[in-house]
């Protein structure tokens, strides 16, 4: 995948979980600043972290569960972000991971 195309295709999953977090009914503050989305629980003021690592054309996500690396599989008609270790896709993961912190149940698709 060429770089440009790349921070096209992260905008796009940033603004993607923006607009799911608007249109669920969830306590979510977001900031999208300097290649980083943070998503802030107010309820316990927990994060998660989501970052574009331009090297290695990767999502990296920061929970308090630990660090997990995403990549856009290729093969994937729907184009799907995967986690490098297990295969599991991004939106799910992030679903899991905002209600281990806090208890909500988000919808991601992107």
């Amino acid at each position: 995948m060429s770089n440009p195309n790349f921070h096209e295709l992260v905008d796009d999953v940033f603004l993607s979980i923006e607009d799911s977090i608007e249109d669920s009914d969830t306590d979510i503050d977001y900031e999208n600043a300097n290649g980083m989305l943070t998503l802030t629980f107010e309820e316990n003021a927990s994060q998660i972290i989501l970052s574009r690592q331009f090297s290695t054309s990767e999502i990296w996500i920061a929970a308090k569960s630990g660090g997990f690396h995403f990549k856009l599989d290729q093969y994937d008609e729907a184009g799907a972000w995967r986690n490098t270790v297990t295969g599991e896709t991004m939106n799910q993961s992030l679903s899991n991971l905002c209600f281990q912190q806090s208890g909500a149940r988000i919808e991601f698709s992107f």
